[in-house]
């Protein structure tokens, strides 16, 4: 009897053992809420405030849809199958501007669309051409400003194009050395930006029949970054870093380059955002990101604006999506890091706010995880910053851990930022701790910091992040038996140089669009990139001079240093991409008997857009992350 009661005391303890770890065991989310095309995105008001448009899947594609904000009713203004619209704007007479990359021909289209009508006519299609598309203008609302290197592969002349009659006039013909080029209110471009690769100038012209000058020249690794003219004088507002670690608000005579004063700034941080008001002529907010976004405001009505919207949204991150002309509507966007957000209509003379939509609204922030900024100190002493998002449940020790190193060297937030990351909420969702690592040569941080990752690349860099894998299993927050690394572009090829050479580190990589050699990443680069080049030289190394360091650190030269198993996705048409050399270093992997799961996909560029191929991709990972990282003790 006494050994009967033995036996059911047991089972019971079981019972609750295991009923326990169910309660604690977050529910599976499925892989289609993360990563699904979002309902409603992409939200933008008319110039007279009467119209929001935004985008909407229609048969798997995204397509521009218009609401009227007098009687809430909807129109499908696209209708596309083919290929999703990919980026729009409005005109000041109520025109939508947008475009297609259609991926097969490599051809960009360009059409317009009457909002009276609703009909679609194209006005430009280039093949093997980029386009940029640079301002529109209140005084001439049928022009709009447009860069693209047509011409020259190598380089972009800017352009007035008529959106009514098709019609392409030459406006600034680039000599071979602009890069960047700064339009005023009015569509004008008085300030334009020229570099070898090294270094920047900035050159200056009161209008368009003056030749510009030369007001400032800097090494790259400072940079002024023009906002708006300030309406006083000829001075503009800029982000520069000259003469400081942080880059800071500042106020710059044009006539002469000379810094006038400073704004703004923060000693903790680069201010990287300043919202301008083109209509009042007026700053009114910077912001920067210490391990959250932050906030500092220049103009009261604002403020007190933001203020009211933060007691409605409390503890969300608010940003200006778009505004009217006469600044009386506002869409907004709400989010956190467990919240992929909302968006809503403000209007400012009611006080009213309208929802428009929500991005995601399959997930239940409740069920997400807290994305924690951590800190620690790297092998030879330097603060090292990043975030740590762990899953639900009672265990917060010996997890499996997913390492995502971001991507480098360029991009003006070449970082991890706080907030919602689809991709870390699914591995969280799914039982791992991701570790995310904004590495030194990361922004955000200042000069300094983002310096010391010049030529660090297979060296300070990557030790950042091997440092911080052995915090994790210091602090015992990993399981060191259980580690993965993740990456796209530049953090791919960390993912693939973290299991070449620190064997025993991970048990396996994953790899979007890899950078696997330094060598043909350089050498074929597109011809708009050429500006570049020396300046990734400096950055990452020469291929001539620094060859034997660039050979010693390119995954391809190395696959027989690889030993725990990949997973490996790309799109043909990526640029940046050698398919036949990763074809190859695929084989030669397979040949070492490494476990390779190799998906190309012919109709992706870097980023895989096609949500059928998207929803593949994240199967895979977590067949793939289940497999590799589930091991029993």
């Amino acid at each position: 009897m006494l050994r009967q009661f033995k036996i059911l005391f047991l089972i019971l303890g079981i019972a609750t053992g295991l009923s326990s770890c169910l309660r604690n065991k977050p529910a599976e989310i499925p892989i289609s809420d993360f990563f699904k095309t979002p309902q409603k995105t992409f939200f933008k008001i008319s110039p007279d405030g009467k119209y929001v448009s935004y985008f909407k899947p229609y048969k798997d594609r995204q397509n521009l849809f218009i609401q009227s904000l007098a009687d809430g009713k909807e129109q499908m203004a696209t209708g596309f199958e083919g290929y999703s619209v990919r980026d729009y704007f409005w005109t000041f007479d109520n025109q939508i501007i947008f475009s297609q990359d259609i991926l097969t021909a490599d051809e960009f289209k360009l059409f317009a669309l009457d909002l009276a009508t609703l009909k679609v006519r194209p006005i430009l299609s280039e093949n093997k051409v980029k386009i940029r598309i640079l301002s529109r203008s209140k005084m001439e609302p049928d022009i709009i400003t447009i860069g693209m290197n047509k011409r020259d592969p190598s380089y972009f002349d800017i352009y007035k194009l008529n959106i009514k009659t098709g019609e392409l006039k030459p406006y600034l013909m680039n000599p071979g050395n602009l890069t960047e080029w700064f339009p005023d209110q009015n569509g004008k471009i008085r300030l334009v930006k020229a570099s070898d690769g090294v270094d920047e100038t900035i050159l200056y012209r009161p209008n368009d029949n003056t030749p510009f000058k030369r007001i400032i020249v800097n090494n790259f690794k400072d940079h002024v970054v023009p906002i708006a003219f300030t309406g006083d004088k000829n001075y503009f507002y800029a982000l520069s870093n000259i003469n400081r670690d942080k880059t800071a608000l500042v106020e710059i005579n044009a006539e002469n380059g000379k810094e006038e004063k400073v704004v703004y700034a923060n000693d903790k941080a680069d201010i990287v955002n300043v919202e301008y008001s083109k209509n009042k002529h007026r700053l009114e907010f910077a912001s920067w990101e210490e391990d959250r976004p932050q906030i500092h405001f220049f103009d009261t009505a604002g403020e007190r604006i933001y203020n009211t919207l933060k007691a409605r949204f409390k503890g969300d991150q608010i940003r200006v999506i778009d505004r009217d002309s006469a600044e009386s509507k506002f869409i907004i966007g709400v989010y956190t890091d467990r919240c992929p957000g909302s968006f809503y209509l403000h209007d400012v003379k009611t006080n009213e706010l309208t929802k428009l939509g929500d991005i995601n609204p399959s997930l239940k922030c409740d069920d997400l995880c807290a994305m924690q900024p951590i800190s620690y100190k790297a092998s030879d002493g330097t603060l090292i910053n990043g975030y740590l998002t762990l899953p639900k449940g009672d265990n917060k020790t010996n997890l499996p851990v997913v390492v995502m190193p971001h991507d480098w060297p360029f991009g003006p937030m070449s970082r991890n930022s706080w907030g919602y990351n689809p991709e870390v909420q699914f591995l969280a969702n799914r039982g791992y701790a991701v570790f995310q690592v904004n590495y030194r040569g990361s922004t955000g941080y200042g000069k300094a910091f983002h310096s010391a990752g010049f030529k660090q690349v297979g060296g300070k860099i990557q030790q950042d992040i091997t440092d911080g894998v052995n915090w994790l299993i210091k602090n015992k927050t990993a399981d060191p038996k259980k580690i993965a690394i993740f990456g796209g572009g530049f953090g791919g090829f960390s993912a693939l140089y973290g299991v070449s050479f620190h064997p025993g580190l991970y048990n396996c990589a994953i790899v979007q669009y890899g950078l696997i050699n330094f060598f043909t990443y350089i050498k074929d680069a597109p011809p708009y990139f050429k500006p570049s080049l020396q300046m990734m030289y400096e950055m990452v190394g020469n291929p001539e001079t620094d060859a034997d360091q660039l050979r010693a650190i390119s995954p391809v030269f190395h696959a027989d240093k690889i030993k725990v198993p990949l997973l490996i996705f790309q799109g043909a048409k990526d640029p940046r991409a050698n398919i036949s050399e990763l074809n190859q270093f695929v084989i030669e992997l397979r040949k070492q008997n490494v476990p390779v799961y190799y998906f190309l996909k012919d109709n992706e560029r870097a980023v895989f857009r096609s949500e059928h191929n998207r929803m593949q991709m994240y199967s895979e990972i977590e067949k793939f992350l289940d497999n590799n990282m589930r091991v029993k003790p």
